[in-house]
């Protein structure tokens, strides 16, 4: 949609990857329909994935006994976080809509964009206590994970080794990114595409392309308990 920002937070070592085609079709796409696309390429940037006291600039309120959480919040407050990190949040701040592209690891992400996590979406500006959650400070925004596995899709289901893919996305989708306020669109998740064929690969990018033609008439989810683990 014209006018709108977005922002892709992508993580994957590889530029030839298939991750790497999915976020390159949602750069076209997105800016065809005369949208903004700005890319945070993590390994690209060499982001910084660890939360420690170097990300505060300025003196500590309590260097005896240093607390992440209180010390980025009381910097985020006197504008002393470092240049990463802000130059993060300004693209978080300008941004419609946050897509998230990653390989699963572990059912969670990559530890370059769990650390992209921690680090720029501090207490203060993602959300504050009171502030979270529906009163998160990204409120305004959608988000969006697009990301691919290793397992098959019958592997994510309710009966499958993994159990339900919702299961999973429960941390992501809700404990972080609902949280700090945003609203949750479904997951577009790439099935095992190393192991699937030429025809099946095309076949899934095709439909992340077609998806994005309609993303913004979409409804987010209901991020709630049930929407994750049923009645």
């Amino acid at each position: 949609m014209a006018g709108k920002q977005v922002l892709i937070v992508y993580a994957h070592q590889e530029p030839r990857s298939f991750n790497a085609t999915l976020k390159n079709v949602a750069v076209e796409e997105l800016s065809q329909q005369g949208c903004t696309v700005t890319v945070s390429d993590l390994y690209a940037m060499g982001f910084e994935p660890r939360a420690t006291r170097n990300d505060i600039t300025g003196a500590l309120s309590n260097p005896e006994s240093f607390n992440y959480g209180v010390e980025t919040h009381e910097a985020f407050k006197k504008r002393a976080l470092t240049s990463d990190i802000v130059a993060e949040q300004k693209k978080v701040q300008e941004a419609d809509l946050v897509i998230f592209q990653f390989p699963l690891y572990w059912l969670s992400v990559p530890a370059i964009m769990k650390g992209w996590m921690d680090r720029v979406l501090c207490r203060g500006f993602a959300f504050d206590i009171p502030g979270f959650y529906d009163s998160g400070f990204l409120k305004r925004k959608l988000a969006l994970l697009s990301l691919t596995t290793g397992g098959i899709a019958s592997m994510y289901t309710k009966a499958g080794d993994n159990g339900d893919f919702r299961y999973f996305l429960w941390p992501l989708q809700h404990g972080m990114l609902h949280f700090c306020g945003f609203k949750v669109l479904a997951p577009q998740i790439s099935f095992a595409p190393e192991y699937s064929s030429e025809e099946e690969r095309k076949a899934m990018v095709a439909s992340w392309a077609q998806r994005l033609k309609s993303l913004w008439q979409e409804e987010p989810i209901q991020c709630s308990p049930p929407w994750y683990f049923g009645q």
